[in-house]
């Protein structure tokens, strides 16, 4: 609802479709939107009839290199030709403060509180551990975090366990 909401416009605000693709990147590749901002069409390398990504973390500094989702990689092909996005230039030539403002401007329009950017990453997160079965030390590592405890506190898996193990406890004597 976000995305096509940001697409279209709403009463108050035009329609941006940079900043909703910007977003639907950063929920389907786990990169922090301070990542995707910097993405140029030739950061994504053909490599044996797959397409992989290598960037240097803004906030870390850690590299990451990974394969890209070929329906990803079509939708990115895409939006790059609609807005005639050349090789070697940004993708989406504004600030990551701007694309804050403008989900934060979509999610009032909507009445959804508590969602940033990041929110697009956590999401990503989220699928993946329930996609692999339940795999934390996957997604430990395609985030690059230090520890799985980071990793189940990003995804909010806390609350979850406390409220099923609340749940299963549940016996009528």
């Amino acid at each position: 609802m976000i995305i096509s909401t940001m697409r279209q416009g709403g009463k108050d605000f035009r329609g941006n479709d940079r900043i909703a693709t910007a977003l639907v990147l950063e929920g389907n590749l786990g990169i922090r939107i301070s990542d995707v901002v910097q993405l140029r069409p030739c950061d994504f390398v053909n490599d044996g009839g797959r397409y992989r990504l290598a960037i240097r973390e803004q906030k870390t500094g850690k590299k990451r290199t990974f394969t890209v989702p070929t329906m990803v990689y079509q939708y990115i092909v895409d939006y790059c030709q609609r807005h005639n996005v050349g090789s070697e230039e940004r993708m989406f030539p504004v600030t990551t403060r701007a694309i804050q403002k403008h989900l934060a401007i979509v999610c009032d329009f909507l009445g959804y509180s508590g969602i940033g950017t990041h929110s697009f990453r956590k999401w990503y997160a989220t699928e993946i551990y329930r996609d692999s079965g339940y795999d934390i030390v996957l997604v430990q590592r395609l985030l690059q975090h230090s520890s799985t405890a980071t990793t189940q506190r990003y995804i909010g898996l806390e609350p979850q366990r406390i409220e099923q193990a609340i749940e299963g406890h549940a016996k009528l004597i």
